[in-house]
């Protein structure tokens, strides 16, 4: 879990008005650490919040923002995907001449 400290305890303050920006310069840096050690991260948030927050007793000045999940990189076979052409890509050049 990547938890944000979003209030200072026992009040509504807020901790730090850079504190989501710290999270995610750290969660940057984890996932170049991950992929340092063969390792592909994924991020996302579809979870019950709520429930985490209850089941791991987290304090109410901190928040759960994403989960960050690791696992080794997938070996695949270079030559075992189908790449659509690059020209199907890309717009063709306008040709018109220019006013």
């Amino acid at each position: 879990m990547n938890l944000c400290h979003r209030f200072v305890e026992d009040s509504d303050w807020e901790y730090s008005e850079f504190s989501s920006y710290d999270l995610g310069q750290a969660v940057a840096h984890m996932t170049f650490q991950g992929l340092a050690m063969g390792l592909t991260a994924r991020q996302f948030r579809a979870f019950d919040k709520d429930g985490l927050s209850s089941e791991f007793a987290l304090p109410p000045h901190w928040e759960i923002s994403t989960i960050t999940a690791f696992g080794p990189i997938p070996q695949r076979d270079p030559g075992a995907r189908d790449r659509r052409p690059t020209n199907d890509l890309l717009w063709p050049a306008d040709t018109g001449d220019v006013a």
